[in-house]
């Protein structure tokens, strides 16, 4: 293998490798968005439940203050008994004495009903909240070894990066505007290996004259089929 071929194929490595970080650093936040994504639901979660509680001790409030008042008008209603002068006032004041009844009896039940709910909803309020914690504590752990993996990328990256820099430095122009123009389609194939006479970049066979002449030749050869360039395997 030439020089030029050479050093192709080694800057050919170093681009796929810099490629192979991208995936890499996209699973690493990938783990990291399902634990924050938990996390987002469970604040939903609990900020719907200090809703529904609040709701429920609004409610609450509003029958305290119509049982009151309901309280008030039995007692408006015991008094005017002493005024009553015909027994169809008299029954008039006992149907509203016993519809005040009946409203204070389900007044009474639902304030019971509301204080039930609050107490069931501010155990799971509790309960999510423990949850929460657990979870964030979690999400914080995570981060750290997302941040810790993301940080060796990192390095890895710049050391392959300047690597690559300085063997651009060294490649022929000529040679390397060649090469740059086949990775612009080719991405990180631009440079790919023969093997059983075949392109490892398209898979496409190559004549029995065209591997020939690839085989004896020493220079830098071209696929026929996809334009990609191609090198020797060890194989080969």
């Amino acid at each position: 293998m030439n020089k030029h071929l050479e050093q192709l194929v080694k800057l050919s490595k170093f681009d796929r490798e810099l490629s192979g970080f991208e995936p890499k650093i996209k699973e690493e936040n990938k783990k990291l968005k399902v634990f924050l994504k938990t996390v987002d639901e469970l604040n939903e979660k609990i900020e719907k439940l200090y809703a529904e509680i609040d709701d429920a001790k609004n409610k609450r409030i509003k029958n305290d203050i119509n049982l009151k008042e309901l309280q008030d008008k039995i007692e408006s209603i015991s008094k005017k008994y002493d005024e009553v002068k015909t027994e169809k006032e008299a029954k008039a004041l006992q149907l509203e004495e016993e519809i005040a009844k009946e409203q204070i009896s389900f007044a009474n039940d639902e304030i019971v009903r509301l204080e039930n709910l609050c107490a069931t909803k501010e155990e799971e309020l509790e309960e999510l909240k423990a949850e929460l914690a657990t979870e964030e504590q979690d999400v914080q752990e995570i981060k750290d070894a997302v941040n810790k993996t993301l940080e060796d990328i990192d390095k890895q990256r710049a050391e392959i990066s300047e690597q690559k820099a300085k063997l651009s430095e060294e490649i022929d122009p000529k040679i390397l505007g060649f090469y740059e123009k086949i990775k612009r389609w080719a991405n990180e194939t631009a440079v790919v290996e023969v093997k059983n006479q075949a392109c490892y970049g398209c898979h496409m066979k190559l004549t029995n004259r065209a591997y020939s002449e690839f085989i004896t030749s020493d220079e830098i050869s071209t696929c026929p089929h996809c334009g990609r360039i191609i090198y020797k395997s060890d194989e080969e």
